[in-house]
């Protein structure tokens, strides 16, 4: 089983996280991390705070001589920023100061909620965990989960496919070209054309003081049948992976394949007619069954079906806003406009990038469910056995 734990604030010293449950053999770098950590700095839109912090990986625990051995793995991403917060964010009594409490809910943040839940009357107490900065550290731990993947040839890609209302066109493209173009993109997108009107988009937001939101969408390729379960609720993996991609700050959101849009066609149009063709084995295919749709999404009864992973979440707006919105402060109870701080205008690439790697992390502990051992060369014969069983089926 695959398991792990964030630590840290937006301005505290790091970001950590401890993995448990890679198996010994696997190859991984601080390299590797830190693409994808760029990744998800990157895109067109983004705040001031990109420009402070350059994230890099340090890999604390767990790897050897650039491979796993077995143990829990420490990520670690260093805050730049916590030189300027030090006593702001201070773990000693000492260097408590009452007079910079945050005491300014912000409209569209966990502040008022949590201050109430928690029992505080310092806003910075909650916005510090609450801020999307956490999900740094959940991009290393998706990095370390698709490099684990990747040795079984399965991949998993995000991408924006909507923003602001303006949707992107696929055009038949294959998932490599889907992959190849959105790297070269500014909004992770595979559209050239939808793009620009993106950007045109989130300027004129922009200059209005707003904020633009978007869907982004991961694609699994490669992935085999019968990760998941239909046994109990918990074990459904449609189920995980919308918790996983859920959890993500501003979404609010998520469906598989057709998802919302099978509510509104008939059965005839909906359900994923099945096929047998003996040749596909012969051609390097795990089974002879598959489908010529794909509105499922990959997943029935809880249980992948060898087609490709679709999930797509929506994300909101940034709340953080250039035009502020209206509050109330929580102490003295009087009305006053929202705080404008360092803000994105639009973070959906990023979101992306962070789907990518919580869909990512859910894949790779669902195949070790599955084909679970203590090293990767004990997986992979597991995993090389079941795919001659799934070829005598």
């Amino acid at each position: 089983m695959l398991r792990y734990l964030t630590a840290g604030e937006s301005h505290g010293p790091q970001l950590t996280a401890i993995i448990e449950g890679i198996p010994a053999g696997l190859k991984i770098s601080e390299e590797t991390i830190n693409v994808d950590l760029a990744r998800r700095q990157g895109g067109y839109g983004r705040g001031g705070r990109m420009m402070i912090e350059k994230d890099q990986v340090q890999i604390l625990s767990g790897v050897r001589w650039g491979e796993t051995i077995g143990s829990p793995v420490t990520l670690c991403v260093v805050n730049r920023d916590w030189v300027n917060w030090q006593e702001k964010m201070s773990p000693h009594e000492r260097h408590r100061d009452d007079k910079i409490r945050v005491t300014r809910s912000r409209p569209g943040h966990a502040d008022l909620p949590g201050v109430m839940k928690y029992n505080h009357r310092d806003v910075r107490n909650i916005l510090e965990r609450s801020s999307a900065r956490e999900t740094a550290v959940r991009v290393a731990v998706g990095s370390v989960a698709k490099a684990f993947l990747g040795a079984f040839d399965i991949t998993v890609n995000g991408f924006v496919v909507e923003l602001g209302g303006i949707k992107t066109e696929r055009h038949g493209l294959s998932s490599d070209r889907l992959r190849e173009l959105a790297a070269k993109s500014e909004l992770a997108t595979y559209d050239p054309e939808a793009e620009e009107r993106m950007k045109a988009f989130i300027d004129s937001v922009k200059d209005a003081g707003d904020t633009a939101g978007g869907v982004v969408e991961v694609v699994v390729t490669g992935a085999p049948v019968g990760l998941g379960s239909h046994v109990q609720w918990d074990r459904k993996l449609d189920a995980r992976l919308t918790m996983a991609v859920m959890s993500i700050q501003a979404i609010k959101g998520v469906e598989i394949g057709l998802g919302f849009e099978t509510a509104r066609r008939p059965g005839s149009q909906v359900h994923d007619e099945i096929y047998f063709d003996s040749s596909r084995i012969t051609h390097g295919e795990a089974t002879g069954f598959f489908r010529k749709t794909n509105n499922a999404g990959g997943i029935e009864g809880g249980i992948t079906n060898g087609e490709e992973i679709v999930i797509r979440a929506a994300m909101k707006p940034i709340p953080t806003l250039y035009k502020p919105l209206s509050s109330v402060d929580m102490l003295t109870k009087e009305p006053f406009e929202a705080t404008v701080e360092r803000s994105d205008v639009c973070a959906v690439p990023a979101a992306a990038v962070v789907a990518e790697s919580v869909v990512a992390i859910e894949i790779a502990n669902a195949f070790l469910e599955k084909f679970g051992g203590d090293s990767l060369a004990e997986i992979q014969r597991n995993y090389d056995g079941y795919l001659d069983y799934l070829r005598s089926f």
